[in-house]
């Protein structure tokens, strides 16, 4: 009887430890097992390493990627092809935040139940002809991403627009960039300018310079009793903790509102020091800033802000946007989506829909958002923003759009220009779109990003 027992408990202690790994490996294969059908050597969906199963398109139906002969191939533009391409991605898979690197699972049609569909056929074409494996929409328009591409003229830098509404991504241009269609032979050769892989747009952090203001606006409209009744005076330069800070301009005596239409750095030097570097840093925590975010999964680089110490220049040069400040572009263009959003931040996204090679949707993504600031915050902010655009920068700059926005030339040393930022958004009912346009070490944000901004947002508004 006593063996009888202790057989009895070793063949238990055998089933529970049977019953563990399964329910070990069950769990590993539901939370794991997209990417490992998702894995090059996967001769149903890969050859050579390549992603051979998947049809991208745009939010219009425009083919932007398909198989053809067992081979990935690109849309017939060059054009198009080089202004989707941090998008899209290439066939090497080396731009991983790409949809053909970052969406694989979608793309073959992976499920935990059936595993990979292959279905269909493999030629490239319309939406209806298809390839194997599924359909992926991205919000993307390839035409309004052609615009972008050739307003950036081969100047390196990102061109984000979004609907502020729907949080839809409807151009993401990054510039350097490549023909996926002909990519670079060789690193070697040298030739191969430096971030060409690299989606700027998610992946990267620059300088902000000016447009950092408005969160530094931002502070000071919640935690000073009437902002509006705020003076300073700029004459040019001011010496803090023995430091020099400079402004581009003498703006004599100024409000806050003129002071960020003005972008006067003396002025944010001192709003800086009556605000406090743990004040200043609290808001761009809360803006999100300095964290990174997912958008349809894919991680965006996080920013920096250093609360520098009460007194220091640091801390005047931070609230301007200097100092050690770096922000992403994705993370700036889901800021200013808060502000056109009455204070609601509808988290940026690039999937629009997926479907079967038969047309049967597949798969659910639905907006996400966060309020960031008050209705109050958001309406102050964007009258200032309407206020920049009326009384400095120019309606005739930017005809027949309603345009709220703020420049940034940020300053980048070792002898470079400065970086040129131009952000904001539009206030229209029938185009409700931000946007965050950049250009290293272009120089003025005004006039060389502004200028880009324009020409974008008149395509996209039909002009």
């Amino acid at each position: 009887m006593k063996k009888i027992k202790q057989r009895t408990a070793a063949l238990l202690l055998l089933l529970a430890i049977l019953c563990l790994g399964m329910g070990i490996y069950v769990t590993r294969y539901l939370t794991n097992g997209d990417k490992w059908a998702a894995f090059p050597v996967n001769r149903h969906a890969f050859s050579n390493g390549e992603l051979t199963v998947g049809t991208v398109l745009d939010r219009n139906g425009v083919v932007l990627s398909d198989v053809s002969g067992g081979q990935r191939v690109f849309n017939e533009s060059k054009a198009v092809r080089r202004s989707v391409l941090h998008a899209v991605g290439d066939s090497a898979g080396f731009i991983g935040t790409g949809a053909l690197s970052a969406f694989k699972p979608v793309l073959m049609g992976y499920n935990p139940v059936t595993g990979v569909t292959l279905t269909g056929n493999t030629r490239i074409g319309s939406a209806a002809d298809g390839a194997n494996g599924n359909r992926l929409y991205l919000t993307l328009d390839s035409s309004l991403c052609v615009a972008a591409y050739k307003a950036l003229d081969g100047r390196n830098g990102v061109v984000l627009v979004s609907n502020y509404r729907t949080g839809e991504i409807l151009c993401m241009v990054s510039s350097p960039g490549f023909d996926p269609s002909d990519p670079p032979k060789s690193e070697k050769e040298g030739s191969v300018p430096d971030g060409i892989y690299i989606n700027k747009a998610l992946s990267s952090k620059f300088v902000p310079g000016s447009i950092f203001k408005l969160v530094t606006t931002a502070a000071a409209v919640e935690h000073i009793d009437d902002p509006d009744e705020l003076e300073f005076t700029c004459e040019g330069e001011k010496i803090v903790c023995g430091e020099k800070i400079v402004c581009e301009g003498v703006h004599g005596t100024v409000g806050i509102e003129d002071a960020l239409a003005l972008s006067c750095n003396i002025a944010y030097a001192e709003l800086s020091q009556i605000l406090g570097g743990e004040l200043l840093k609290e808001y761009a925590d809360r803006f999100g800033l300095t964290s990174g975010f997912s958008v349809n999964g894919i991680k965006t680089a996080a920013g920096y802000f250093e609360a520098a110490a009460d007194g220091t220049a640091g801390l005047s040069w931070s609230g301007i946007g200097q100092y050690t400040d770096l922000v992403n572009p994705c993370a700036m263009l889901r800021l200013m989506e808060a502000i056109a959003n009455n204070g609601k931040a509808v988290t940026p996204r690039i999937i629009g829909k997926a479907t079967t090679s038969g047309g049967f949707p597949i798969g659910l993504w639905l907006p996400e958002s966060e309020r960031l600031m008050s209705k109050e915050t958001a309406t102050a902010l964007s009258d200032m923003m309407r206020y920049n655009v009326t009384s400095v920068y120019g309606e005739k700059n930017f005809p027949g759009l309603e345009i709220c926005a703020k420049t940034g030339t940020a300053q980048v040393g070792d002898g470079k220009k400065p970086h040129a930022w131009f952000v904001g958004f539009l206030r229209n009912e029938d185009y409700p779109y931000a946007f965050v346009v950049l250009v290293e070490n272009g120089g003025s944000g005004r006039t060389v990003a502004g200028g880009v901004a324009s020409k974008v947002l008149q395509a996209a508004a039909g002009n």
